[in-house]
């Protein structure tokens, strides 16, 4: 006879790429570790060994992704759920972006991002997830059809970055604000190819966009231009139509071999 099976007194976690049941949340993860200085080894013995851990994350992701066609990526909170006008945005946006035959890659977690898969997975398309190593991670959401889980950061942004030729942002919290400027940074100083970035909901965003005009602009600390380097809008027809006009003329051969 089978033993029987306690579900109930731990949770399902990831720790990098590993699922365990644990019983509440980790002292620390592998970015802390490797970032704060005298972490849990001597310098000598602990970061060499790190080396190898960081590029088996780069040869995981290059591998799994590879063959991945064209995506976008939607960044968004992950403490709204379903119900929320924001939640039913991203699953209407990952449909229409499955529609349009865009993969779908998002951080992997709850609310917008399993929303944005959602909504790709249910309308067929590609839905990827690409998750991080948190305290409180409770793992990927239920939508991701490919889903890896890192346990730097810096390794998964390679991955939003190497494998999306567009991004949208809906609203979120530091996280969210975190990829959306390091997105806009990359293409505003020519690192990537000028890919197509929106900003979705514009009542949330509008705030930040002001200060952006009136501060940065005004005051020279960028180019009146730069704004134009994203679009501001609450319809996801004209979100993916944007998409895929600024796409007609874009250099990325993945988008070019796709027409």
């Amino acid at each position: 006879m089978a033993p029987e099976l306690n579900h109930v007194t731990k949770d399902r976690t990831l720790r990098g790429p590993m699922l365990l049941r644990t019983e509440g949340q980790q002292d620390s993860t592998f970015d802390q570790r490797l970032l704060e200085s005298g972490a849990d080894h001597d310098w000598m013995h602990a970061d060499p060994w790190r080396v190898l851990r960081i590029q088996g994350e780069f040869v995981a992701g290059f591998d799994a992704l590879y063959r991945l066609p064209k995506a976008v990526t939607v960044f968004g909170s992950a403490r709204l759920h379903e119900g929320d006008t924001y939640y039913d945005l991203g699953v209407e946006v990952g449909r229409q972006l499955a529609g349009a035959e865009y993969a779908v890659i998002t951080g992997g977690g709850p609310g917008i991002m399993e929303a944005a898969n959602r909504g790709a997975h249910e309308a067929g398309g590609t839905s990827v997830g690409l998750g991080i190593e948190l305290p409180h991670e409770q793992g990927l959401n239920a939508y991701v059809d490919l889903g890896l889980n890192f346990r730097y950061f810096f390794a998964r942004k390679t991955m939003f970055l190497k494998y999306s030729q567009a991004f949208i942002c809906l609203p979120g919290g530091f996280g969210t604000m975190d990829e959306f400027f390091e997105v806009l940074c990359m293409v505003q100083t020519g690192k990537v190819t000028n890919y197509p970035i929106v900003l979705m909901g514009s009542e949330y965003w509008s705030g930040l966009v002001d200060w952006i005009r009136q501060t940065l602009v005004i005051d020279g600390y960028i180019s009146p231009e730069d704004p134009d380097l994203f679009l501001i809008t609450d319809d996801p027809d004209e979100a993916v139509a944007h998409i895929v006009t600024c796409h007609e003329v874009i250099a990325d051969q993945r988008i070019r071999n796709a027409r």
